[in-house]
C-alpha cells in the first residue's frame, strides 16, 4: 500500500498531466467561508520524472514563478533532478472583494474568476497565475470592468515604451503584428481604466515571465489560460484590481491567514505586518480578536511563502452578518 505522501504525487503527476487550464476550485459551502481547497489529500507534492526546471513545473501545474519559488527556497529553480520532489500550492484563502466577475491580487499574481453559476452546478471559482508590471510601471488598483475583447492582436506600443527600449539598445516598431513574439500574445481584454491596461497573452519569449512583475503594468497571463478566460468572459464583465499581501478566512470553523512578501519597491516592516494581520483577524471574529496561536501567526508573517496557516479554531460557527464579503464592497490593501 502507498505512503501518504507517494499516494498525493501519484494523484498530483496526473492532475499535472491533463490539458487542464485554469485551476478549478470548488467554493465554500458555507458562504461565510474563504478558504478553498485543490486537492483533498493535504500533501501538495510533485515528482520530477526528468531533469527540468522549476519554471517548468510552474508551467505543468499553473503556478508563477515568484509562487513556486517561494515554496521551493532549497531548490535551485534551474535544474531539478529526476526524481527530486517539489512541493505546490493548495489551499488559499480568497481576497477580500465581492464574488463576481475577476479579482486580480496582485500581491499574490493571483487571478480568481467567478462564473455564473449554473442549475445543478456547485458554484466555483477559477484562478490563474499571472504577471504584473514593474515596480516603475504599476499595475493599478480599482474597480473596473472589460470594455473590449481582442484575437490575434497587433501591437502599438506607446511612446514612452519605444524610448525607454531605444535607451536599452532594443529599438521597437511602430507596430508589432500578431504571431509568436508579440507580446500580448493571441488574446487581449481591455480593461476601462485610463492608460489602456490590459489582460492579454504572452510571447514565446517571456512565458516564464508569469508570476512576477515583468510588465508595464498590464495583466500577463499563460496563453492557455487568456484564451480560456477570453472565450469565458463578456465584455462588461466586472473587474477588481486589489493589492492584498495579507488575508484571513474560514473555513469549516478554523481561522487561516495567508501572508505573501512585498512586491518590489516596497518595504514593509514585521510590526506592520502584524498589525495588519491583527486588524484582519479582529474584522473576521466579529470584531474580536480571539486567543488564536501566536507562534503560527509569527511563522507565516515570517515565512511568507502564500501558503494558508490555521490560527484557531471558533466553538460557534460564525452567524450571518452584513460584513458578508459577498455583499461588501471594499477591495484594496
Amino acid at each position: 500500500m502507498k505512503s501518504p505522501v507517494l499516494l498525493a504525487v501519484s494523484i498530483l503527476l496526473s492532475v499535472g498531466m491533463s490539458n487542464a487550464t485554469a485551476t478549478v476550485y470548488a467554493l465554500p459551502e458555507n458562504r461565510n467561508d474563504s478558504v478553498i481547497t485543490q486537492f483533498n489529500d493535504d500533501v501538495p507534492l510533485t515528482r520530477a520524472e526528468q531533469n527540468e526546471t522549476l519554471l517548468d513545473v510552474a508551467r505543468r501545474f499553473l503556478l508563477g514563478q515568484t509562487e513556486i519559488v517561494r515554496l521551493n527556497p532549497d531548490i535551485d529553480r534551474w535544474h531539478i533532478k529526476k526524481g527530486e520532489i517539489v512541493r505546490l500550492a493548495n489551499r488559499r484563502i480568497l481576497p477580500d472583494a465581492p464574488r463576481e466577475g475577476i479579482t486580480l491580487n496582485i500581491a499574490e499574481y493571483r487571478m480568481y474568476y467567478y462564473p455564473p453559476v449554473q442549475a445543478g452546478v456547485a458554484p466555483q471559482v477559477l484562478s490563474y497565475a499571472h504577471g504584473i508590471g514593474r515596480q516603475d510601471w504599476k499595475t493599478p488598483l480599482g474597480k473596473t470592468s472589460i470594455v473590449r475583447k481582442v484575437k490575434d492582436p497587433a501591437w502599438h506600443p506607446p511612446e514612452s515604451i519605444r524610448r525607454e527600449h531605444a535607451a536599452n539598445g532594443d529599438p521597437l516598431p511602430a507596430v508589432v503584428p500578431p504571431g509568436p513574439h508579440n507580446p500580448l500574445g493571441a488574446y487581449m481584454l481591455h480593461l476601462g481604466v485610463p492608460g489602456g491596461y490590459l489582460i492579454h497573452g504572452t510571447d514565446i519569449d517571456k512565458i516564464y515571465g508569469i508570476g512576477m512583475q515583468i510588465t508595464h503594468g498590464c495583466v500577463r497571463l499563460y496563453p492557455e489560460d487568456i484564451e480560456e478566460l477570453y472565450h469565458s468572459v463578456p465584455v462588461g464583465t466586472p473587474v477588481y484590481l486589489v493589492k492584498q499581501p495579507i488575508k484571513v478566512g474560514w473555513l469549516d470553523n478554523i481561522l487561516y491567514i495567508e501572508a505573501h512578501p512585498d512586491l518590489e519597491g516596497e518595504e514593509t516592516t514585521m510590526d506592520q505586518r502584524l498589525t495588519s494581520a491583527l486588524n484582519l483577524i479582529q474584522k473576521a471574529n466579529n470584531q474580536v480578536i480571539p486567543e488564536f496561536d501566536r507562534q503560527a501567526l509569527k511563522q507565516a508573517l515570517e515565512t511568507l511563502d502564500g501558503n494558508p496557516v490555521a490560527l484557531f479554531t471558533r466553538k460557534q460557527p460564525m452567524q450571518e452578518s452584513s460584513g458578508n464579503v459577498e455583499s461588501g464592497s471594499h477591495y484594496g490593501s
